[in-house]
């Protein structure tokens, strides 16, 4: 196992910092970090999206994190690969737990213009503002703007996800950051150039936006640890306070032939320029993390 995956270790969230080849397999030599299935509960059945948006954010950038969500499920994404694919994924830790697979859907989008807590958050205050929604069966999502300061952000962490309530009421949060104006070499590689590490250019966004395209990777991320990790106990290697989850075990992967500096072979839209690896709705696409494959061992890209 490289160094950078064994720092990658000491933080609960996704490093973009960090990077491993899009084909190499996990190491298995040593138990406790193998990537295995703890026989804790996965995130089942009927399950609503909510989205908490803190601080301000144009219509616009709105507009990205929602057509996100929603092509998770979409079935009348024609242009592949999909977001709605990359999705699909997930389905196979759900069969060998032997599991009902989880079918997400939009709930309601809570809107807070007013800094309600100001523009420096806590934890405990990013668990009170997910508590603002569903408090069954939901995934509450809290995003805060760029010139809102949370607790660790860009020190050790672009987000996380976590359980404030009953498995049994089968609520989950997470909080993810716009780095744009804070940490974008850490928090919004590889549409910027890293602070540290290989240096390669920048990658232009699919959305045309640095910060917002930064937060769906690292959304698309802690959706899939969500899933598959609910309440600490699921699918995961390493120790259970820092684990690397479904998404977070192939870091710096988002197409085939990744390394060091390099997010791999991926798709260039002809008239922006832009990278991408998934299309979603309205046009939209995308760049999506890499998952780590439980039946193979290995990292799976789209691209």
């Amino acid at each position: 196992m490289t160094s950078s995956t064994l720092l990658l270790t000491l933080t609960l969230v996704i490093s973009l910092l960090h990077f491993t080849s899009a084909s190499r397999k996990l190491t298995q030599n040593n138990q406790q970090l193998k990537f295995q299935y703890h026989k804790g509960p996965l995130l089942t059945g009927k399950t609503s999206i909510n989205l908490i948006w803190y601080g301000k954010f144009k219509p616009s950038q709105r507009a990205i994190i929602s057509d996100f969500i929603t092509s998770i499920t979409s079935p009348t994404i024609k242009a592949k690969p999909s977001v709605a694919t990359w999705w699909k994924f997930t389905d196979k830790y759900y069969r060998l737990a032997n599991s009902q697979n989880i079918i997400l859907t939009t709930g309601s989008h809570f809107l807070n213009e007013n800094y309600s807590f100001g523009k420096s958050l806590t934890n405990d205050q990013i668990i009170k503002l997910a508590s603002n929604g569903s408090r069954t069966n939901a995934v509450n999502i809290v995003l805060t703007s760029d010139d809102v300061v949370v607790d660790g952000f860009c020190s050790s962490r672009c987000g996380t996800h976590g359980s404030s309530v009953s498995t049994h009421n089968h609520n989950t949060y997470i909080w993810v950051g716009n780095s744009e104006t804070q940490c974008p070499g850490q928090c919004a590689w590889p549409f910027h150039q890293p602070i540290y590490g290989p240096q390669s250019p920048p990658l232009v966004s699919p959305n045309n936006d640095v910060g917002l395209d930064g937060m769906v990777i690292n959304l698309a991320s802690l959706m899939a640890g969500t899933v598959t990790n609910p309440f600490g106990n699921g699918y995961f290697q390493g120790p259970s306070e820092a684990p690397l989850e479904a998404a977070s075990a192939c870091p710096g992967v988002y197409g085939k032939g990744a390394y060091p500096g390099y997010a791999g072979k991926l798709l260039v839209d002809p008239t922006s320029g832009a990278s991408y690896n998934a299309n979603g709705v309205n046009g939209r696409k995308y760049l999506l993390p890499a998952l780590f494959d439980p039946t193979t061992s290995e990292c799976s890209t789209l691209a």
